[in-house]
């Protein structure tokens, strides 16, 4: 062993935690903040003048985003009434969170508005052509009540004459959004199907529960935060959703993989003490690693600027709760459901030595039956 060796994972290596015995008020306090996220998306659909459950992006329901920079940005209200003369009631508008100077609006689509759009929105490429051509041409006659655009092939710092300049646009028909909708929910549902699959042929169908439990508990807390504090769903956010599974089923199968192990070596010891000895055994690198993650994350969230936004906050929440399901939803949901179906006993009890030293229980027999490879 070098005497250099590295100390950092030792640092949680003597913690004694009864997972176990705390999985019932963990999993209450995860239950807690899914009816806090269901509760908000249903006040938002059904209260009068509420908003979506989801603050969904151009991208799943269709439409315009303008992105405007402005010499001097008018306030926001001001910017609201300047749409609603041109017809726009109910645009979203947002400051860009890295660019004071932007602003994005977020222009509904234009559905049996025709006859009030602008000449110049005259279709030239079909119907998504149509949308850009008349959400910017519609949002361009707002921007003009506050002054001069600036000209076509100049920036805004070298035309003086010019108030505003409109720098991107984003638009997305009702037919494309739909069908990204649609497969997005394919993508993850096929997913996590694989998932359990892969986990049921490795160990158990009861550690395959588990881990799919664990991960479904992950994405509905990470869009339970999405639907509370209306932070836009995206492409991006999908993106790291299953990017999130992913992460999360890695770490559970580490704790899997220890749990098998301990059952080949500690015959006589509980399934209950086993699985807790596993994840604490797992807890330095489960920290270490998952710590990294998080450090990462969070410089995406503070400098990642405004297109990585969601992508980023999905990630944020998601490294919190992977890290905590990993260690208190996996193995003792698996390992409870275990004893439900009577294939393990969740309680202390004195093992039988004998010398053949028996499986404790049908449950290590089914976890152990494919020995370890390395």
């Amino acid at each position: 062993m070098l005497p250099g060796k590295l100390k950092m994972l030792e640092i949680f290596k003597n913690i004694n935690v009864d997972w176990m015995g705390l999985r019932k008020p963990l999993i209450f306090l995860s239950i807690a903040i899914l009816i806090a996220g269901l509760l908000s998306a249903i006040g938002r659909q059904v209260s009068p003048g509420g908003t979506d459950a989801f603050n969904l992006g151009v991208d799943f329901q269709g439409g315009t985003v303008i992105t405007a920079k402005f010499r001097n940005k008018p306030a926001e209200d001001d910017l609201r009434s300047a749409l609603q003369a041109q017809g726009i009631s109910d645009a979203v508008i947002q400051a860009s969170l890295d660019k004071q100077d932007e602003v994005l609006i977020k222009v509904p689509l234009f559905e049996g508005k025709g006859d009030a759009a602008p000449a110049e929105a005259t279709p030239a490429g079909g119907e998504d052509a149509t949308q850009v051509n008349m959400g910017r041409a519609t949002v361009k006659k707002a921007l003009d009540t506050f002054g001069k655009e600036a000209e076509v092939g100049k920036r805004l710092a070298d035309d003086e004459s010019a108030v505003y300049q409109i720098v991107g646009t984003d638009s997305v028909g009702p037919v494309a959004g739909a069908q990204l909708r649609n497969q997005a929910v394919i993508a993850t549902l096929l997913g996590l199907l694989g998932i359990l699959l892969f986990i049921a042929f490795r160990y158990d169908w009861t550690y395959a529960a588990g881990a799919v439990i664990a991960v479904f508990h992950d994405v509905l807390i990470t869009l339970a935060f999405f639907s509370v504090f209306q932070w836009e769903v995206s492409l991006t956010v999908l993106a790291a959703l299953l990017t999130l599974v992913g992460f999360s089923v890695n770490d559970s199968i580490v704790i899997f993989d220890r749990i098998r192990e301990n059952i080949t070596l500690h015959r006589g010891k509980s399934i209950y003490s086993l699985t807790n000895d596993s994840i604490n055994q797992t807890m330095s690198r489960t920290i270490v690693t998952n710590g990294l993650v998080f450090l990462a994350v969070l410089a995406l969230v503070l400098f990642g600027g405004e297109v990585l936004r969601g992508f980023s906050l999905a990630l944020f929440v998601g490294s919190i709760t992977g890290t905590y399901s990993t260690i208190a939803i996996a193995s003792p949901i698996a390992i409870w459901w275990q004893g439900k179906i009577g294939n393990a006993k969740v309680k202390e009890v004195a093992m039988p030595q004998s010398g053949s030293e028996k499986m404790a229980s049908a449950s290590r027999r089914s976890v152990a039956r494919r020995p370890v490879t390395r």
